[in-house]
C-alpha cells in the first residue's frame, strides 16, 4: 500500500482535508518569513492605498480556497467518481493560473513577488496530494500480490 493511502486511511477524510490544508498553510508562512528576510515588505497598493500582506492574510487566502476546494471533491466524489480525475487537472492548474491573474499584476517589490507566487506554486502539488489521498479513500483496497503456489 503506498504512503498516502495508508495516511488517508488512518485520517479519514475530514483528516486528509486538515492535513492538506495544515501543510499548506505551514509551508506558505515558512515561504512568507524567508522572503521577509530576504527583503520582501509584501506592500501593494489597492484602491488607491498602500495595503501589507500579513500573514494572517496569507493563511486566510491559502486555507480557505483549499479546503473549499477539497471539502467540494470529498462531498461530489461520493456521487460522481469523475469529480477527483477532473480535480486533479483543475486544481493545479487554478493554482498556477492565479499567478498571473493575481500576484504579478500587483506593484509588490519583486522579492515580495517571488514569494507569494511561490505560495501559489505550493497550492499545486499540495491540492494534487490530497486529491489522491482522497481517490485512495473512494477506492476499494487492492489486495497485495502473493506468488503462485
Amino acid at each position: 500500500m503506498n504512503t498516502i493511502a495508508s495516511l488517508a486511511r488512518r485520517l479519514g477524510r475530514p483528516g486528509v482535508v486538515a492535513a492538506a490544508v495544515l501543510l499548506a498553510v505551514v509551508v506558505n508562512l515558512i515561504i512568507y518569513a524567508v522572503g521577509r528576510g530576504a527583503g520582501a515588505t509584501y506592500v501593494f497598493t489597492a484602491g488607491g492605498q498602500s495595503t501589507h500582506v500579513e500573514p494572517l492574510t496569507l493563511v486566510g487566502f491559502t486555507a480557505v480556497p483549499l479546503a473549499v476546494g477539497l471539502t467540494a471533491a470529498v462531498l461530489l466524489s461520493r456521487w460522481w467518481h469523475w469529480v477527483i480525475p477532473v480535480a486533479l487537472v483543475v486544481a493545479p492548474v487554478l493554482a498556477l493560473l492565479s499567478i498571473p491573474a493575481m500576484t504579478l499584476p500587483s506593484d509588490l517589490d519583486t522579492t515580495g513577488k517571488i514569494a507569494l507566487a511561490l505560495c501559489h506554486v505550493t497550492l499545486a502539488p499540495i491540492s494534487v496530494a490530497g486529491l489522491l489521498a482522497i481517490r485512495s479513500l473512494t477506492q476499494p483496497a487492492v489486495p497485495p500480490l502473493t506468488a503462485a503456489p
